[in-house]
């Protein structure tokens, strides 16, 4: 049997011991001077497990007041890997300690961000001995865009988890857009407006299209902006989608640009009106006509079946449902 000595000194080891951990400037001002010295991995590894200790403590202020620190000197050294494992490790920790999604944390969120490098691609080498550089510069650049991405999601599912909004705080949603067209390799617009019509900023989702049309293959531009209004409206946002569109020609006669024309664009806009109008006839005729169009994406038709939901309470057809009807037709 244990005396009670021996039952003390379990609950002793049991419990956080905040008392045992010196003030957190301490170990900030320590692992400053590492990464100034040359030594980011010696540093990372005491950052890891120093802030693990301040979790594990339930000192989240002071682990986060550490790992906010880290990640920010990384990058400034350009240790991107570093810097980014840190920033998830901060979000982390927001996620353990229950910590509100407020303005004070989300500047310290785009503090991080701001410091990750946005460093254009390259897309012109003139010569064969620059393959090797490019490949350099791409792998770098996936790199980064993976890092931010990361600490990015987390955000997101942290903000959606803690914060006012389902979908995740529209800021962070708009840093991510702004990243992913700035610094990825292979551009893919719609993940680009997946954040944007999630996110706080019309004006500078508009500004990304219309830089996008003035560098992609014919036949994407128009394909980009019908993603773009789409995605608005399957989310029965028709008042952004209408005022995007607006924005978009706003800015393409100021550039002296050409706006595309097609029966893509010719849809959108026919489109926008139906749902003014609250018309369903109207909107299947569309559907119809314009059908070749819309297949010319596979996620269009999708994105339309939730718009028929959202503005007219059509419900998605079940194919089982399809099949079994159409066995009970042929008994």
């Amino acid at each position: 049997m244990e005396s009670g000595n021996q039952v003390r000194e379990k609950m002793s080891r049991a419990k956080p011991r905040r008392a045992n951990l010196p003030p957190v400037q301490e170990n900030i001002n320590k692992l400053e001077k590492v990464i100034n010295d040359g030594n980011s991995y010696g540093a990372q590894q005491m950052y890891k497990s120093i802030s693990a200790r301040y979790v594990s403590a339930q000192r989240y202020a002071e682990a986060l007041d550490l790992l906010h620190s880290g990640a920010c000197l990384q990058l400034k050294h350009r240790e991107v890997t570093c810097g980014s494992e840190l920033a998830v490790m901060f979000v982390d920790a927001l996620v353990k300690g229950k910590i509100p999604c407020d303005p004070e944390i989300l500047d310290r969120i785009r503090k991080i961000y701001k410091l990750f490098p946005q460093i254009p691609v390259p897309s012109n080498f003139a010569v064969e001995d620059d393959v090797q550089e490019l490949t350099e510069a791409l792998g770098a650049a996936k790199t980064r865009l993976h890092g931010c991405s990361s600490f990015l999601k987390a955000a997101i599912k942290w903000s959606a988890e803690f914060g006012a909004d389902k979908n995740g705080d529209p800021q962070l949603h708009t840093m991510l857009a702004e990243y992913i067209y700035s610094e990825s390799p292979e551009m893919d617009m719609a993940k680009v407006s997946y954040h944007f019509v999630r996110g706080n900023n019309l004006k500078k989702f508009a500004t990304t299209l219309v830089n996008f049309m003035s560098k992609c293959y014919p036949g994407e531009d128009d394909i980009a902006i019908a993603g773009a209004i789409l995605m608005y409206l399957s989310m029965g946002n028709l008042q952004d989608a209408s005022s995007l569109m607006e924005e978009l020609k706003k800015q393409v006669q100021a550039q002296e640009l050409e706006f595309p024309v097609s029966d893509l664009i010719q849809f959108i806009n026919l489109l926008l009106l139906t749902l003014e109008k609250e018309t369903l006839p109207l909107f299947n005729a569309l559907r119809v006509k314009y059908k070749p169009s819309i297949d010319r994406e596979p996620a269009f038709n999708e994105l339309v079946c939730d718009i028929a939901e959202k503005f007219y309470g059509v419900q998605r057809r079940n194919p089982f449902q399809d099949m079994f009807g159409d066995m009970l037709k042929m008994m």
